[in-house]
């Protein structure tokens, strides 16, 4: 895994900035601690920061096509899993390859077939292909949008970068925000194009963007489609357990120690027992891979349950990990240090965002900074439940019936961060008009039941958008720690196939992802494989709430704060006992918080 950035104008010489270029590169060091690289032609620059993975000798970047008078330069973040099938291919129509990297294989495909070499590869990533001979850049980002890929113009061109901070250090891109990017930070839509920054983009997921003399052009190259479901119960699970043992053996690969998160869920359970499975069929009946979970001290004697958490993780992942064999550990954190200023504006440094949810995010970061004390690669559950219907608004009428985003139900305005007033953001028309908009993306069959039409909107919606925010928090959070974390889950054959499955299977046993529990028959013990959904967990600390609301109490002293937070929606949760502070309006302070420490960090030009 890696960060990618560079520029392309047609109006400049990009050789002559250098230092240009190497400052991009330099604000993604987190993203790749093992190597720097950086590529300067007439017209286009890239860099490249390295986290060596796969063939650390042979597969440093930029990488061009010949060493001499290159004719194709590459700049790739992400990992190819059916790369070794295309090498083979490749071969076959007569590529020579230097290296044993993946990387080479995407820059063979595009000599092979050019843009279409997208369709062919399957994994997470973003790259830049530069053309010198065509003079013609390509981006291009997993169908998905595992891997971010972000983009703005320049004079006679654009440039681009896994992050927003790298384009912040090109002269001509400011970090600037308006109301529009307040609109879509704070309505959590979720929206992928627009960002918070004013004239920040992202490459849509399976989008790909091309820019030439003739300008700028952008396409998609995958998206759901709706198609009849033929198969029965039987075969469908069996299919499912196909699919999801497929994309996790295909993941399996690392020259690099790798591990799992297993929180105690379903999803994690049984993606760590069919990578423990392999491994042992592959190194033998010893073998054992390592896995982690989080929890937070006093955890078990002061856990409430909330809208989104119903027990206690830990010894659930505990089972989880002796029933299938793992070397388990599970990392205690304080909650001092979830209040630490440095872990937090570490958080918000990078998501280079001021949305959040606070703790989790910080207690996230701080376990990736755990593993990757032992561990580069780590396998992560994450997208089961939008696959499978795991989320409370999939089984609840008021979620069906509501003309809105249905996590907007379980989360409500409580969560949010009230903005000021004054700002006139009409946010709540600007959902209206967005989910009419998401709602006209969303494909059809015409037998469908109304019940049938409803349920694939919802799951179009969390797919689409809701999945897009985890994977975002998950890349940026890991990738700060220099830990590359691959899903599974989110392998788009496993996504199309259980996305045309009818909700009468998604649900047949009555609860939520019947399909995955069925798949996993045999995987997890009944005490996992039967649980409840289970959200990533919170302190529940009073001492927490209580640091929580003395650093809100602070961030309300700064005048840009109280410029665009509505003081009089915060300040009664100020004043609420600790330990009766409830989870949504603690997420409010988390929200102010995190605001102040955006404001400081970046420093944000408003124009509002």
């Amino acid at each position: 895994m890696c960060g990618i950035t560079g520029w392309v104008s047609f109006h400049s010489d990009a050789r002559t900035h250098a230092t240009v270029i190497e400052a991009m590169t330099a604000t993604l060091a987190p993203r790749g601690p093992d190597a720097s690289g950086v590529w300067l032609g007439e017209h286009a620059a890239i860099g490249h920061r390295r986290l060596a993975v796969i063939d650390p000798e042979g597969g440093g970047q930029p990488m061009t096509d010949r060493p001499d008078e290159p004719t194709v330069v590459l700049g790739y973040s992400g990992e190819i899993y059916n790369h070794h099938e295309l090498r083979a291919e490749l071969r076959g129509l007569g590529h020579e390859f230097r290296t044993r990297s993946d990387t080479e294989v995407v820059l063979r495909a595009y000599a092979q077939w050019g843009d279409a070499l997208a369709g062919r590869l399957e994994g997470m990533f973003a790259f830049a292909v530069w053309d010198e001979r065509a003079q013609r850049l390509l981006l291009v980002r997993d169908r998905l949008g595992v891997k971010p890929l972000f983009w703005a113009a320049v004079d006679g061109g654009l440039a681009f970068a896994s992050e927003p901070k790298a384009l912040f250090a090109h002269p001509e891109i400011r970090p600037r925000v308006d109301a529009d990017g307040l609109r879509e930070a704070y309505s959590l839509l979720f929206t992928t194009g627009p960002t918070v920054w004013s004239g920040v983009r992202e490459v849509e997921p399976g989008g790909l963007l091309v820019l030439d003399r003739a300008g700028r052009r952008e396409r998609r190259y995958w998206q759901l489609t709706a198609v009849p479901h033929t198969d029965d119960r039987e075969a469908t699970v069996a299919r499912v357990r196909g699919l999801v043992t497929a994309a996790a053996h295909g993941q399996l690969e690392a020259d690099v120690p790798l591990c799992s998160l297993l929180s105690g869920g379903i999803d994690s359970t049984v993606l760590t027992a069919l990578l423990a499975g392999e491994l042992r069929r592959r190194e033998g009946p010893d073998a054992r891979i390592r896995s982690y979970a989080v929890d937070y001290r006093d955890q078990a004697e002061r856990f409430t349950g909330d809208v989104l958490r119903t027990g206690h993780d830990t010894p659930y992942a505990i089972e989880a990990g002796a029933y299938i064999g793992t070397d388990h550990d599970t990392v205690v954190l304080d909650p001092h240090a979830l209040l630490d200023p440095e872990h937090r504006r570490a958080v918000v440094a990078a998501r280079d965002s001021p949305i959040g949810v606070g703790d989790m995010d910080t207690s996230l970061y701080l376990l990736f900074g755990e593993i990757r004390r032992h561990s580069t690669v780590a396998l992560s559950g994450e997208g089961a439940d939008e696959v499978f219907g795991g989320y409370p608004w999939f089984h609840r009428p008021e979620a069906h019936a509501a003309a809105t985003f249905p996590w907007l139900l379980v989360t409500g305005d409580e969560a949010a961060m009230p903005l000021n007033p004054e700002l006139d953001l009409r946010i709540g028309e600007f959902r209206d008009d967005t989910y009419r908009s998401a709602l006209a993306a969303v494909p059809h069959l015409d037998d469908e039941t109304p019940a049938e039409h409803r349920l694939r909107e919802l799951q179009h919606l969390s797919l689409t958008r809701w999945l897009r925010q985890l994977l975002h928090r998950k890349d940026r959070l890991s990738m700060a720690q220099g830990l590359e974390v691959r899903v599974p889950y989110c392998d788009h054959r496993l996504v199309e196939y259980a996305f045309n499955a009818p909700w009468s299977l998604k649900s047949f046993d009555g609860r939520e992802k019947s399909l995955l529990r069925a798949a996993g028959a045999g995987l997890a013990p009944g005490t996992v494989l039967h649980r409840p959904k289970n959200h990533y967990p919170a302190t529940h600390h009073p001492d927490y709430n209580r640091g929580l609301q003395d650093l809100a109490r602070d961030a309300l002293r700064d005048d840009r704060v109280r410029s665009l937070a509505d003081e009089m929606r915060v300040k009664p949760c100020l004043d609420l006992p600790p330990e009766q502070l409830p989870w949504g309006l603690r997420l409010r302070l988390e929200r102010v918080v995190d605001l102040a420490l955006w404001l400081d960090h970046h420093r944000p030009e408003l124009a509002l």
